[in-house]
């Protein structure tokens, strides 16, 4: 289900800053604040907008030591290890993949000692038969 056009200004302007008032979106939406406030809550509710977050700085982005981590599972494990790998701090995210590699998890960490121990620990998940690692040394496009 794709948004109508107010409704996606209104997620765009929400994902740039979450905490912005609703008297704001209004004015930049040419919206009452009511019908603004209304809009989110049906987004909440129908499941569009499902949580808000912390987005971190540029800054302390770039002062983490990142990874990608390519995995090959065993048969039929991939909930088990999805759900492993969930509880990991350090896994930013885990995207299944096509190839000879089954998924590809982006680890972050604030040192490398910090960033092998969280590559072993996820070599030595159960159901995990290889890893390759590749550590990110920029970023050259980011969107």
């Amino acid at each position: 289900m794709t948004p109508p056009d107010k409704d996606q200004q209104l997620l765009s302007l929400l994902s740039e800053n979450a905490r912005m008032p609703t008297a704001l979106l209004a004015r930049k939406l040419g919206l009452s604040r009511t019908t603004v406030q209304a809009k989110i809550e049906r987004l909440e509710r129908d499941g569009v907008i499902t949580g808000y977050g912390v987005r971190l700085s540029e800054a302390y982005e770039n002062a983490l030591v990142r990874a990608h981590v390519l995995i090959t599972l065993a048969p039929k494990m991939l909930g088990r290890v999805t759900q492993d790998l969930e509880a990991i701090p350090h896994v930013r995210s885990v995207y299944s993949v096509s190839g000879s590699f089954d998924m590809i998890a982006i680890v972050a960490a604030r040192s490398i000692s910090e960033l092998d121990a969280t590559i072993d620990n996820i070599g030595s998940i159960d159901g995990v038969e290889k890893t390759l690692s590749s550590i990110i040394l920029s970023t050259r496009i980011a969107r």
